[in-house]
């Protein structure tokens, strides 16, 4: 829970921002995959929650095995794309990409050959729906409708560069008014 806070705080909102970890074809690739998660409707979608940001920034503080299997699985899913549909995953059309990530989703596909991309597409869904749930959208969404927050037992983040206060040293008993 500690790195998801963290990431979640380390979101940036700058318009300037590039990705720490990943390619900027990487980041797009992200980007729509998280769309296509928890797209845009009557309330906005995973773009406006900036999940591309938070797992860019879960990311650089994973460690290397994990990073590798997350750039693994985007290169599967570009694989896969071109094979179905004979381009990216990016550039394929919103139909395809949701054709595609229904294959990955499906209780009845046990194909060795989507192994890769189904483990991949289970870790962007999670990815996902934290780094919707803990931006400012997807809290002021839940909080709209007068529903619980999705996390209401996480912790913030507790590094000072993230905006929290550094912490306190408790008081110490003087001593006085004691009886003894």
């Amino acid at each position: 829970a500690d790195e998801h806070a963290h990431a979640a705080a380390a979101v940036s909102t700058d318009p300037a921002w590039t990705p720490a970890f990943l390619s900027a074809e990487q980041d797009r690739t992200v980007t729509a995959i998280a769309e296509a998660i928890i797209p845009a409707t009557d309330t906005p979608g995973a773009t406006a929650a900036l999940v591309n940001r938070y797992v860019d920034a879960l990311l650089e503080d994973a460690d290397q095995h994990e990073r590798d299997e997350f750039v693994r699985g985007l290169q599967w899913m570009d694989r896969r794309s071109r094979k179905l549909f004979g381009q990216t995953f990016v550039d394929a059309t919103p139909e395809q990409q949701n054709a595609l990530l229904t294959i990955l989703s499906s209780r009845d596909n046990h194909e060795d050959a989507d192994q890769i991309g189904r483990e991949f597409f289970e870790d962007m869904k999670a990815k996902t729906i934290v780094g919707y749930y803990t931006s400012e959208v997807g809290i002021r969404d839940e909080l709209k409708d007068g529903g619980p927050l999705f996390f209401p037992g996480l912790t913030t983040c507790t590094h000072v560069e993230h905006g929290a206060q550094p912490p306190v040293a408790p008081a110490r008993a003087s001593g006085k008014g004691k009886k003894g």
